[in-house]
């Protein structure tokens, strides 16, 4: 199967090529993003195909491409299976929701070129068999996402955006490029096979656990090197920002995984400890970054560390379980790991189409200038609506079964032999419990500002329902977030080959439960329902809505909505998202963001009006990247001067550092 894989990657550099040569904007919109939307549904069946073992096909071919006595070997197993059909799901959405959003892009020529080369980066990286092919994919993923976040080049965000973008790209390939020479050797075995013949020091290991986390998280968004997340995605155009979060940080797991799960052989059980810290750490603070946000773009994408953040929460577990030989317990935490992976491409590329469908028909994305939105989209509303409810873990949605999942694992943590995650096991489970928390008054605020209350600004008058095609694309993710919450067995089963193959162990078969339960340890502990809820939760709302109707007075009574004592139907008495967030911000704050709140109350008689204003500083940037930016900056000041130097001083500099390179090859023992 992986030969028609490759072929339709092919295909989307095809149609990327196509783009620039049809000169008609509109045939060339809908000839990219038509084709994408075939070719990634191509792309999805093969994977399916392949994850549920239909196709007997071979799954590893070479080809006579990259470096010659290597080739360009590709493979399609299991892992890369499920990961290129949470790619191929992604970018079918966004091709089908690109097919009405496309038509409001100012600059389609910057977008349509680039759009299905993204798309063929992300499917080769997942079936990439060496570390050459790997790495080329990746770094052809990276730029052509950048192309994608500078198509708005002209906002000086959008350039700041850019540059970060790349510069954490190129230090995470750089990250990749060491890992994989200390992972072949000596003898240069890059093929994937290869490296998992070989054997690694214990100080080897270690290096290459590191840089893998470097590399791999940097391109996920782990904190410390999320910085360039929130700036990049918010940039790109919506339908793009949905795939950077919802697919390619997907990706960047799946590097991870493959390095770690599959390359790196037998994991220590300290290993687990440092991904474990990353993730607790992750999530609490992506979820904060998040609530002082008012930008509803900015918001997602913060969210999107928290995510990540669960999902690496998950894998440091699996690594604990599978370095103690608990191969059960490892099996449980890897398959909530994935199946997060899988939901969170869902819901999250869910809420930025629907950002999206919002700063078509305003033109904002500050939640400070929308509101009342429900009453002029309320289709975008109420999948919008399904979406927060998932990503806040709410039952019966699919958010709810991959962290409740996660909590089940780390309830099995008392079993580890190790003191040292016996004691940081349970305290990531209350980091994971405090952003669940905060996710939730999260999206209680975004939703609340976005599309409840009264409008605040001309443009949300205005505002109108969004075209067919973006809401096609909006209800099928909102109604598998639907699905895979109700129904979850059904893909915990569909991961267990993927699980077997990386922990040597799988969940008990979910699918022959009674009524449809998901048991992931044994019924005596813990069992779940997601299709009872459901049930429960239809017929209590029928009931209670026909004993309104039925049972209560006939009468109509119409009256204004409670105004907290100020009957001012201005929408300047409404909640904005800053004073939403308020209490969370005077908890938090002060120590996450060093936050400082300046009232300036002009004196009684005084006609100025009152102001307030917060001050916030990212003590990530402060810490570790501004030294290095002032560090470049005073280096490139103090070396400006080299290049206005004369021939003759080039050729004295040059001679000066031959001879001292053969000093030093000479005093070299």
């Amino acid at each position: 199967m992986v030969l028609p894989a490759l072929a339709c990657a092919a295909v989307l550099i095809a149609t990327a090529a196509l783009a620039l040569a049809i000169q008609d904007v509109t045939r060339a919109r809908h000839v990219v993003y038509g084709m994408s939307l075939v070719t990634s549904s191509a792309l999805l069946v093969i994977a399916l195909l392949a994850l549920l073992g239909v196709s007997q096909t071979p799954s590893a071919v070479t080809l006579p491409l990259g470096i010659p006595w290597l080739g360009a070997r590709f493979r399609l197993d299991a892992l890369s299976a499920f990961f290129l059909a949470v790619v191929a799901l992604g970018a079918a959405a966004a091709s089908l929701f690109a097919v009405g959003y496309g038509r409001h892009e100012p600059s389609p020529r910057r977008v349509l070129p680039f759009y299905p080369a993204f798309l063929a980066g992300m499917s080769v990286v997942v079936l990439a068999d060496d570390a050459f092919t790997f790495l080329v994919s990746w770094e052809f993923m990276s730029l052509s996402s950048w192309a994608l976040v500078m198509a708005h080049h002209r906002v000086p965000d959008n350039v700041r955006a850019g540059y970060v973008y790349l510069i954490m790209a190129s230090f995470g390939t750089l990250a990749l490029l060491l890992m994989f020479g200390l992972l072949a050797g000596p003898d240069g075995g890059y093929a994937f096979a290869d490296i998992r013949a070989g054997q690694l020091s214990a100080g080897a290991a270690a290096a290459v656990l590191v840089l893998a986390l470097i590399g791999a998280g940097s391109k996920a968004g782990l904190v410390p090197l999320h910085v360039w997340l929130p700036l990049a995605h918010p940039a790109a155009p919506s339908h793009v920002s949905a795939l950077m979060s919802g697919v390619m940080t997907k990706v960047a797991v799946y590097g991870f995984v493959r390095i770690v799960f599959d390359l790196l052989g037998t994991p220590v059980w300290w290993w687990s400890m440092v991904v474990l810290a990353l993730g607790g750490i992750t999530a609490v603070m992506g979820v904060l970054y998040a609530l002082m946000q008012h930008d509803l773009k900015r918001l997602l994408a913060y969210h999107t560390v928290e995510n990540i953040g669960i999902i690496f929460i998950g894998l440091g577990l699996a690594l604990a379980f599978r370095a103690h030989g608990m191969a059960l317990a490892a099996a449980l935490a890897l398959t909530a790991a994935l199946l997060h992976v899988f939901n969170h491409s869902i819901f999250k590329s869910l809420l930025f189409f629907g950002a999206g469908a919002v700063l078509t028909s305003t033109g904002e994305r500050d939640m400070e200038r929308l509101g009342g939105l429900i009453h002029r989209m309320p289709q975008t509303a109420f999948v919008f609506l399904v979406g927060c409810a998932a990503i806040s873990a709410l039952p019966p949605l699919n958010g709810f079964v991959s962290e409740w999942l996660t909590f089940q694992a780390i309830l099995l943590s008392p079993q580890i032999p190790s003191w040292g995650l016996r004691l940081l096991v349970p305290a990531v489970g209350a980091l994971l419990a405090l952003s669940a928390a905060l996710a939730a008054a999260c999206f209680v605020k975004a939703f609340g500002v976005t599309f409840l209350g009264r409008t605040r600004t001309h443009a949300a008058e205005q505002a109108r329902e969004t075209d067919r095609f973006s809401l096609a694309a909006m209800f099928l993710f909102a109604a598998l977030c639907l699905v895979a919450g109700v129904l979850p067995g059904f893909f915990i089963d569909a991961l267990a080959p993927v699980v077997q193959g990386l922990v040597g162990a799988r969940m008990p078969a979910q699918s022959g439960v009674e009524w449809l339960s998901i048991v992931p340890i044994a019924e005596s502990r813990s069992s779940y329902n997601g299709l009872l809820v459901f049930l429960f939760m239809l017929l209590s709302g029928a009931l209670a809505a026909w004993a309104i109707h039925r049972l209560a007075s006939d009468k109509l009574r119409r009256a204004p909505a409670w105004d907290c004592g100020y009957p001012d139907a201005n929408p300047a008495t409404q909640y904005t998202a800053s004073s939403f967030a308020q209490p969370i911000r005077r908890v938090f704050g002060t120590v996450v963001f060093r936050a400082r709140e300046q009232v300036d109350m002009p004196s009684p008689g005084v006609l100025q009006p009152a102001r307030f204003s917060v001050d916030m500083r990212d003590l990530v940037w402060d810490a570790l990247y501004a030294p290095v930016v002032g560090g470049v900056s005073f280096a490139a000041e103090r070396l400006n001067h080299l290049q206005f130097l004369t021939i003759r001083q080039f050729l004295s500099m040059v001679f000066a550092a031959l001879v001292l390179l053969l000093l030093v090859l000479a005093i070299w023992p």
